[in-house]
């Protein structure tokens, strides 16, 4: 009863937000729905509470209030009567936009860029990601000062008030400018100490898991290798990289779970975080880890293939790691369908997947250890090809 309790009263706590999304351009109905439920789940996991959506069809954004003036009189109404925290819009606002909408309707006005930035401030845990975020931060906050002198911690709390992390600084854009400067010193000498840690690391094969964030990378990180990496049903649930020795069969490669990708990823935080991405660029095979439960997968693995194609790593062996088949027989199979039916219907998505990939495909579920036999067996497969490849001489696993 306890834990109830404090439930309500945490959710309670919870700010009230309201999300705004436009369909504009080549974008359609259908895919601002996906875009807008990916915005709400980011919002909750940043720990607000989605009260209402609101859409709009434009040919193109306001040059001031984003939407429409009807449209901001609705939001507006809406917001005094539910007494909301703050606003979301799905699309990156301009700095004039934010002023504007923030005297308009007094409260907190957010964009997916800045979002995003907040999870993250939440998520860091290494000097690496506090200064990858810190940096984001600031490159996201330099053509928003409203005055020569402005605090960049502001007062109230929430999300979206994280500031970059030093108390009391009055700035200019001369001083973030020294600070933007004195970060990416700081990166850099991050990234020496990380390539020579790597370069310690012999002459090991690696194994590095890509994919869409919340798919379940560290769950199979910690089914695969027996580490205990934090897994949670949140986006963006690990932002440092984590490395771990995996034997098979006698044969030892490193194993390394990555930042996970989303759609509209701020410029300035994939920029920030390519030196985290460069555990992929360096490693020798790629799991790219796939949710076959969700209804845009198909989405998420071409927003995969469109990083790792920016990166220059779509030349690597990969293979295409389909989790969650327990959750996605859950959703699309009836409970009173046939199992021979149930079985042929299975059978149908995994032969198809296996034609696109030439097969390279391998379908699990890692909470349940599902299919794992096959799945080693396929990672220990291209990891001895390599090692042979590599060193023709030396006898590996036998």
């Amino acid at each position: 009863m306890q834990n109830f309790e404090t439930a309500i009263k945490q959710k309670d706590n919870y700010e009230k937000a309201i999300l705004v999304g436009l369909i504009y351009g080549e974008q359609n109905e259908t895919k601002l729905q996906e875009y807008m439920d990916e915005l709400e789940f980011l919002t909750n996991t940043a720990g607000a509470n989605v009260l209402k959506r609101f859409t709009q069809r434009l040919p193109h954004p306001d040059v001031r209030s984003f939407v429409g003036k009807g449209k901001l009189e609705e939001i507006k109404e809406y917001i005094d009567f539910k007494e909301i925290d703050l606003i979301i819009f799905d699309d990156e606002i301009s700095p004039k936009q934010q002023a504007y909408l923030e005297e308009e309707l007094k409260i907190k006005v957010l964009d997916r860029s800045n979002l995003i930035l907040d999870i993250f401030a939440r998520r860091a845990q290494t000097a690496q990601a506090k200064t990858q975020v810190e940096l984001a931060q600031y490159q996201y906050i330099m053509p928003r000062l409203r005055g020569m002198w402005t605090h960049l911690e502001r007062q109230q709390g929430g999300i979206g008030m994280r500031g970059p992390g030093e108390k009391e600084i009055e700035t200019d854009r001369r001083i973030i400018q020294k600070k933007i400067k004195l970060l990416k010193d700081k990166l850099k000498q991050i990234e020496k100490q990380n390539i020579t840690r790597r370069k310690n690391r012999g002459e090991l094969i690696r194994v590095a898991l890509v994919g869409y964030t919340n798919v379940g990378k560290s769950t199979l990180m910690n089914s695969l290798s027996k580490s205990e990496v934090l897994a949670e049903n949140k986006l963006f649930a690990t932002l440092d990289t984590t490395v771990r020795k995996v034997v098979y069969d006698n044969v030892p490669f490193l194993l390394s779970d990555t930042v996970g990708f989303i759609r509209k990823l701020p410029t300035h935080l994939i920029e920030s975080f390519k030196s985290t991405l460069d555990e992929v660029k360096e490693s020798d095979i790629l799991l790219h880890v796939v949710d076959i439960s969700h209804p845009q997968y198909e989405a998420q693995i071409d927003s995969v293939n469109e990083l790792l194609t920016e990166l220059g790593v779509t030349d690597k062996p990969t293979i295409m790691v389909f989790n969650k088949m327990d959750r996605y027989r859950e959703i699309y199979f009836d409970e009173f369908l046939l199992e021979e039916e149930r079985q042929a219907l299975e059978n149908q998505i995994i032969q198809s997947w296996l034609v696109k990939t030439e097969g390279n495909a391998c379908f699990v579920s890692a909470i349940n250890k599902e299919n794992f036999e096959a799945l080693r067996a396929d990672v220990i497969e291209q990891v001895k090809r390599l090692y042979n490849i590599r060193y023709p001489y030396k006898v590996v696993g036998y």
